[in-house]
């Protein structure tokens, strides 16, 4: 699996936050208007923080579900979640997109998952038919750019290898 770049990854560790949050909360925002039913099944989960642990970016990202919200912070050990993965950033936006096999990523060890294993299988069920498409969904964002955005970032993600080439999950 392709792993963010060090020469890239690294710099970002100065980055303020202030821009990081308002950038990975747009985002959230414009998936969320693509796909307003993604939380859905979540069922009682739907107010469980979800940590998601890139492991070549020096950030985390936590998600509430029922408030549509995410925190950006940088990593450290007293991060509050009720579950959390772990993973290359890539690997991780390619389980969103359920272009991976999170089963066998957990199995092989290259996904870590800790918490409340429960939340974490009803958060893979609602990403498994969500249809997230995030060249387009981040796209649509960029206005006129939109078309350059999507373009760009569908080169990039047909660089990531992907389980079964773009087999679901289960």
């Amino acid at each position: 699996m392709m792993t963010f770049p060090t020469a890239l990854a690294k710099p970002m560790r100065y980055l303020p936050l202030p821009i990081v949050q308002r950038m990975t909360a747009l985002m959230l925002t414009q998936i969320m208007k693509q796909h307003p039913d993604l939380f859905g099944r979540l069922a009682e989960h739907r107010n469980k923080h979800y940590a998601f642990l890139p492991n070549d970016l020096p950030f985390a990202f936590v998600v509430h579900p029922a408030r549509s919200s995410i925190i950006v912070s940088r990593k450290s050990r007293s991060l509050k979640a009720d579950a959390s993965v772990t993973g290359p950033l890539f690997m991780l936006l390619a389980l969103m997109e359920g272009r991976q096999d999170a089963d066998a990523l957990f199995f092989s060890r290259d996904l870590t998952v800790t918490g409340d294993m429960e939340a974490m299988l009803a958060l893979r069920n609602a990403l498994d038919d969500s249809g997230v498409d995030l060249p387009h969904d981040l796209g649509s964002i960029a206005g006129p750019l939109g078309p350059w955005v999507t373009k760009a970032a569908s080169n990039l993600r047909g660089r990531i290898p992907s389980e079964g080439g773009g087999a679901a999950w289960n």
